[in-house]
């Protein structure tokens, strides 16, 4: 009987089994040096959060989170983070290609390294857009194609090369927000055991009116 096909949620259950976290347990540091735009009671919406670290943290900023990932034992490991640091989050596991996405529910949504195939990207980010109230953003860091070269020289992390997206790609997924800041820029990455060395990444607040 041949193999059934794996799918994103055992690619991801069977990485997270490992009891040390892929991508460690503090916050992307992107993320954390914009922590001055946060606020307690605020709303946040974390989608591909795996293991919890994004969400966590700013559920410890006092925010209101909600963390979606397919992957059952990373919702698990994250909300045993969370329990860890003494927080709250509602952590659900799903498909984000059939998640019922909230609409205008929110005031971030933080996209950290979640790579989707050309065909369902725009239409994830149009979501993810959507789901955020007048004035809310999403705060995104994704990796570049020109981080094809950085593995190339040893670097540790990224998509399958037609996950990578360029400042173009953003600009047009989001071209009804405000772009507060968009960039291409060289990082140098220590997040876990899947993310190392010197990296090429877009990072993008882009802002709804």
């Amino acid at each position: 009987m041949p193999t059934p096909p794996r799918t994103t949620a055992t690619i991801w259950d069977d990485r997270y089994r490992d009891p040390v976290f892929a991508f460690g347990t503090e916050p992307n540091a992107f993320l954390a040096s914009q922590r001055d735009r946060f606020r307690p009671g605020q709303r946040a919406l974390v989608p591909g959060d795996g293991e919890g670290r994004n969400g966590v943290w700013l559920a410890g900023l006092g925010l209101d989170v909600v963390t979606v990932d397919a992957s059952a034992v990373g919702c698990e490991k994250a909300l045993k983070l969370a329990a860890d640091r003494g927080v709250l989050i509602d952590a659900q596991c799903a498909d984000l290609n059939q998640w019922a996405w909230p609409v205008g529910a929110f005031d971030a949504v933080i996209a950290i390294y979640i790579h989707f195939p050309p065909a369902e990207r725009p239409l994830l980010h149009r979501r993810m857009y959507e789901a955020l109230r007048p004035g809310g953003f999403v705060l995104l860091e994704s990796y570049s194609p020109r981080h094809l070269s950085r593995r190339k020289e040893g670097s540790i992390g990224g998509p399958p090369p037609d996950m990578l997206v360029t400042p173009q790609d953003l600009a047009g997924d989001f071209s009804n927000a405000d772009m507060v800041l968009l960039e291409e820029c060289e990082v140098d990455l220590s997040e876990g055991v899947r993310h190392i060395g010197r990296s090429d990444v877009v990072r993008m607040i882009a802002r709804k009116p």
